[in-house]
């Protein structure tokens, strides 16, 4: 029947597709990982992120995800994935935990005194946002600030 054979076809190339898939994600899966001292140049703007990764170049990682992997019994290929993604969706979990609004009245700040653009302005805005990070930071070290319900 032909719509058997259709059928057949379908399935075939849903196999096919699945294992192309398979293969891609295997090859994407597999991380080599370097140590990088750099060169960079003196006014290169990614200079600070560049001198932190080789300061990390000198440590080995897997030593401590092998160690943590024996002792919780997860793959060190899951430990691995885990770190990574964790590390790489941070900003975004930091953006959810304060909010749009906080994270731009925060902007705010350091953009006004950018305009400023003076050493006066960025120690006035250090000092506002120290203030207001200090609101923020008030009830995790002091519980007063909730009544006698503390949590």
């Amino acid at each position: 029947m032909p719509s058997d054979d259709r059928g057949s076809n379908e399935a075939s190339e849903d196999r096919s597709a699945a294992e192309d898939r398979s293969s891609n994600e295997a090859a994407r899966e597999v991380v080599r990982l370097e140590p990088w001292t750099g060169p960079w140049a003196d006014d290169d703007p990614d200079a600070n992120f560049k001198a932190e990764v080789a300061l990390y170049a000198l440590v080995d990682p897997l030593t401590t995800i092998e160690v943590l992997s024996a002792n919780v019994g997860v793959p060190v290929g899951a430990l691995c994935r885990y770190v990574l993604a964790r590390w790489a969706s941070g900003g975004s979990g930091g953006l959810l935990e304060l909010g749009p609004s906080m994270v731009q009245r925060l902007w705010d700040v350091c953009e006004r005194a950018e305009v400023d653009a003076t050493d006066e302005a960025r120690l006035a805005a250090y000092d506002q946002l120290r203030q207001m990070l200090s609101w923020l930071h008030m009830p995790l070290v002091d519980p007063a600030g909730y009544g006698d319900d503390a949590p």
